[in-house]
């Protein structure tokens, strides 16, 4: 799987597969019975449980924590979980393992981890009144600012690996971002102030001594952020393939900065000080600059992750709207809100009907593995736009999005076991699943589930899961097609531009003459949206073309040039998703697609096509319950005959880009014809 920005892959997902060759090394009494009844909640800690221990670190210069002579244990998570044939989950650290010293060449514990897990516990203590769970958060806080560097002029950053003897391993293999990791900001400086800022919150009133430890372990982290990042970039920008992007994010993401913004709208509504919320409106100000596209055209108005590629979007840490949506609410900011409604609106529904929360668009998607950091991303923007305007369409397509872990996903299996309180490391596109349950999935899953237990009415939708029907998007890759005239495939040593991906691994380079065929089986009647993936090359907009055909039907030429100034990035020009409109109405089944060069004498370089149905739709079942979603690409209001399983009545709600009500259309036996808005949803239950 190719690494496609800093830090792109997940932990979990980078060590899947070394961690199923390392031997076993400490594994704790009493894991969860894999028959176990589900509780009452679908919100299970036993699993997390289990991967938790605790660890008294060696005496370290510039790493102290709170009352460590008195309490020298503190707490840690194991970073990964894999099962063992007919027997209990071993619990693993990260990177090869040597016996003879009991290290990993990363670690067995990492402060994202113990971070978020936290950030678990916190919530479920606050939400349930768990006495358990409080004291679960006390040791992994205590464990975090372990990690946290104290003095010096790394302070405030943190040691990302920890050793099963609670030695620091500053500097991992394979290598990390920021190397030393206290040498700079980063992903875990981000979510140590996630955690720090809701730990806080938690404990102000219940433990006042302990609250203000952590309240002086935040200002530490706000510093580090407010010297490495904002200080001297705050209000300046990166010139990104003819883009104004800030230049003032954590390691340039959006998805970083979106975890600490979670962290210190927590701390500001808890009385945090001036410096931390004057960071918190800062940050969220680069993260609300970062939307990019329409309802009609990619990313389709998504909150962009990355500040160095304006062609790269994945599902994993995508927070940004959500807390775009909970610091606009708390503060009053409706400019943050009103990008975070953008988002869920307009990308969301079609992310959620073309196959869920994908690893990688890189632009293509060409990443199709999914796991639970990306959908409870999804399920947290949309119930946290849903909650900021209370909108119920929001929470609507919430329930689609949770239904992910009981079904709806390439697997057509549950992801999340409410019996044991595990959640599965993965799926892949072809529907295999990781059966690993590593921190980082168990964490987002409870997190997810805690969700769900706060929204009754959305953990019941999310059980409607069974995918009966799926109409969507097909990605054609040039390099597969029937090649004529000057079309030749070319394969670069690396599909990696250093800023997207080169989908299927290569590209066809068309010139005069030059002409792409492939077979394509159109999934429904209707009109069709074609959207290239192509080269787009610096310079006017003349030059390099490509034509573009459908069944026979003309879908006009798409311009190669046009790029602006390079800028930062490292590839000249960048690979784009054009649109072309199909010129009239195809019926269901076989149809052949043409590209061929258009324009002057340069070379087209093709990569792939997107064929678009002009109305796409998702339909789930599930306890004789039924629901779906529609999304429009077209310019106008259209109608699409819904048909669910069984007879009975039908009721469609139609909404804008925005999530706001605009027609409500009833059917019955089963049936209804859904009006959707131009670029809008529909949800469908029956």
């Amino acid at each position: 799987m190719a690494v496609t920005r800093p830090r792109l892959l997940s932990l979990g997902l980078l060590f899947a597969l070394v961690a199923s060759l390392l031997p076993v090394t400490r594994v704790a009494a009493g894991p969860p019975a894999a028959g176990a009844a589900a509780p009452a909640a679908l919100t299970n800690l036993s699993h997390i449980d289990y991967l938790g221990d605790l660890v008294s670190p060696p005496s370290k210069a510039r790493h102290t924590t709170y009352r460590l002579g008195a309490e020298p244990e503190l707490g840690v998570l194991w970073t990964y979980a894999e099962p063992e044939d007919g027997g209990p989950y071993r619990r693993i650290g990260g990177g090869e393992y040597d016996p003879e010293t009991n290290t990993y060449s990363q670690g067995a514990f990492n402060a994202d981890d113990i971070s978020r897990a936290a950030v678990v516990y916190l919530r479920h203590w606050r939400q349930f009144g768990d006495d358990h769970s409080r004291e679960r958060a006390y040791h992994l806080l205590r464990g975090l600012t372990y990690l946290q560097t104290a003095s010096g002029r790394n302070r405030g950053n943190v040691v990302l690996w920890m050793q099963p003897d609670g030695t620091l391993n500053r500097s991992a293999e394979p290598i990390e971002l920021p190397d030393p990791s206290d040498s700079g900001a980063s992903y875990w400086v981000a979510r140590t102030i996630w955690a720090l800022g809701e730990g806080y919150a938690a404990f102000r009133d219940v433990d006042p001594a302990f609250a203000g430890f952590l309240r002086d372990r935040m200002k530490l982290s706000v510093g580090a952020v407010d010297r490495q990042v904002l200080e001297d970039k705050y209000g300046t920008y990166l010139t990104v393939d003819g883009l104004r992007w800030p230049a003032w994010l954590i390691t340039d993401g959006a998805d970083a900065s979106s975890e600490a913004v979670y962290g210190l709208t927590a701390y500001a509504e808890a009385g945090g000080g001036q410096r931390a919320r004057r960071v918190l409106r800062q940050l969220a100000n680069g993260i609300a600059a970062m939307p990019l596209g329409t309802a009609q055209r990619w990313p389709f108005g998504a909150v962009m992750p990355w500040a160095q590629s304006r062609s790269v979007w994945h599902a994993w840490g995508d927070q940004m709207a959500g807390a775009l949506a909970t610091a606009g609410a708390a503060t009053g900011n409706r400019r943050w809100l009103q990008t975070a409604i953008g988002e869920v609106g307009r990308f969301t529904p079609h992310s959620l009907v073309q196959a869920g929360p994908q690893q990688g668009w890189l632009p293509a998607p060409a990443d199709t593995s999914q796991i639970a950091y990306g959908t409870d991303a999804t399920l947290q923007n949309l119930l946290r736009v849903a909650d900021a305007t209370g909108r119920g369409s929001f929470r609507r397509l919430a329930g689609v999005a949770a239904a992910w872990y009981f079904g709806n996903n390439p697997s057509g299996e549950p992801m999340y076991d409410p019996g044991t309180g595990r959640t599965f490391d993965g799926v892949a596109g072809d529907g295999a699943i990781n059966l690993n349950s590593g921190a980082e999935s168990t964490i987002h899953g409870l997190l997810s589930m805690l969700a769900l237990d706060r929204h009754p009415r959305v953990a019941r939708r999310a059980r409607v899961a069974a995918v009966g029907e799926r109409v969507t998007w097909q990605l054609v890759e040039a390099e597969t097609g029937q090649l004529s005239g000057d079309a030749v495939v070319r394969t670069p040593a690396d599909p990696w531009t250093g800023e997207s991906l080169w989908s299927g691994g290569g590209y066809v380079a068309l010139r005069p003459g030059g002409r792409v065929r492939a077979d394509v089986d159109l999934p429904t009647h209707g009109r069709y949206t074609l959207m290239p993936v192509f080269h787009r090359l610096f310079g006017p907009r003349g030059g390099a073309a490509t034509r573009y055909r459908l069944g026979g039907h003309r879908a006009g030429r798409q311009s190669h040039g046009g790029t602006g100034t390079k800028g930062i990035t490292l590839w000249p020009g960048y690979l784009a998703v054009g649109r072309k409109d199909v010129r009239g109405s195809l019926g269901a089944g076989p149809a052949k697609l043409s590209v061929s060069h258009a324009g002057e004498g340069h070379a087209a370089q093709l990569d792939a096509v997107l064929v678009q149905p002009e109305v796409e739709w998702l339909l789930l079942s599930g306890d004789d319950r039924h629901q779906g979603v529609l999304r429009s690409f077209a310019r106008r209001w259209t109608r699409q005959r819904v048909s669910l399983p069984g007879a009975g009545p039908v009721v469609a709600r139609s909404y804008d880009q925005r999530g706001r009500l605009v027609d409500v259309t009833r059917g019955e036996d089963g049936s209804v014809r859904a009006r959707v808005a131009p670029g809008g949803f529909t949800y469908v239950r029956g």
